[in-house]
């Protein structure tokens, strides 16, 4: 059974949202007549819809300021970003809770015969303060509420973030440590021992810092771009001893050292190109990786095996979670007649 949270009240395209203020609301203006003194029905209806109207306005300006603040930038961004806010948040507020407490004022000089054009005078010559008090103690409270839902928002997403890991970091030692690479990897080395000493050995040392990286490299969010691509390259001059001529890959390192991005997710974009195509020296798989704005590209020419590997995509679509997580962006992902293509967003 879900639990609600604090987002599930100040929702407020949720009706128990606004359920949820209501009760509230007569129970602090129940609360706040009796303890001063005044059991008027009138004072309690007023206190009511005061309270009421002016939680209703505060957390909508609190949705739209805040509901959808993006935490996936620096603390001193976030910092500067919930500050600016914040103090717009507050003005809104009080200006907001001025104008509906001049309006009830008015409403109730209406309704009692007085004169409403007296109303906006004596506000500020006798009221304003004890308005002011008031509304800055409720505000008070809110803030209160407000920092501990911003508490709970990075709470929530950094439980997120370590779920989506250690999911990440499972499928990618699968997917890497599986039957079919060890044991074509294994037969290859078998061949070149015979044949070719001095490339067995290289080969191995290939194999052997490949997966050093991967176990060292996998818990991180983010690793830089160009031990990225040169992971990538290793990866790929393992599949090329065993299929000289069946691929091409070609590297754009231009801006390599000024980006970074998540570990291991440019070698599980090549594996998902290579498993899924068909690779022969007339027509070899054909594999770009260049940047296009904030983005990187894996590209490749398109050419599906006949009879298609079973695959559950848990790898590319817990990358595209992972993704979202951690750069707030989307894994774009593009099919063509002739082309495949992922674009992954760059972390700076």
């Amino acid at each position: 059974m879900k639990t609600l949270s604090l987002f599930d009240f100040f929702n407020q395209s949720r009706i128990i949202s606004h359920i949820s203020m209501l009760i509230f609301s007569i129970l602090v203006a129940l609360i706040l007549v009796f303890v001063g003194d005044r059991y008027s029905s009138t004072d309690l209806a007023v206190m009511f819809i005061m309270i009421y109207l002016q939680i209703e306005v505060f957390i909508y300006f609190g949705n739209i300021l805040f509901g959808k603040l993006n935490f996936n930038r620096s603390p001193g961004e976030i910092t500067r970003i919930v500050v600016f806010r914040f103090i717009i948040f507050i003005a809104a507020c009080l200006l907001s809770s001025m104008i509906l407490y001049i309006m009830l004022k008015i409403a109730l000089s209406f309704l009692s015969g007085g004169s409403p054009a007296k109303v906006i005078p004596d506000f500020f010559r006798m009221e304003i303060s004890v308005w002011f008090r008031s509304t800055i103690k409720g505000l008070t409270f809110g803030a209160v509420i407000f920092v501990v839902m911003l508490w709970q928002t990075s709470l929530r997403r950094e439980q997120k973030l370590q779920e989506e890991n250690l999911i990440f970091q499972n499928e990618t030692l699968k997917s890497q440590v599986n039957p079919h690479f060890l044991f074509n990897s294994l037969n290859t080395v078998s061949s070149l021992i015979h044949s070719d000493p001095e490339k067995a050995d290289w080969f191995i040392n290939n194999l052997s810092s490949f997966y050093r990286y991967i176990l060292e490299n996998s818990p991180r969010d983010r690793v830089p771009l160009q031990s990225e691509l040169e992971l990538v390259n290793r990866y790929f001059d393992l599949h090329r001893v065993r299929d000289e001529e069946k691929m091409v890959l070609s590297i754009d390192y231009s801006d390599a050292d000024i980006y970074q991005i998540m570990p291991v997710s440019l070698q599980i974009l090549l594996e998902n190109a290579i498993k899924h195509n068909i690779a022969t020296r007339d027509n070899p798989l054909k594999i770009s990786i260049y940047f296009e704005g904030q983005y990187i590209v894996v590209k490749n020419n398109l050419q599906k095996k006949a009879t298609q590997i079973k695959s559950t995509e848990i790898g590319l679509k817990n990358l595209a979670e992972r993704v979202r997580l951690i750069s707030g962006k989307n894994l774009i992902i593009e099919e063509t007649n002739d082309s495949f293509i992922v674009k992954l967003p760059l972390l700076k």
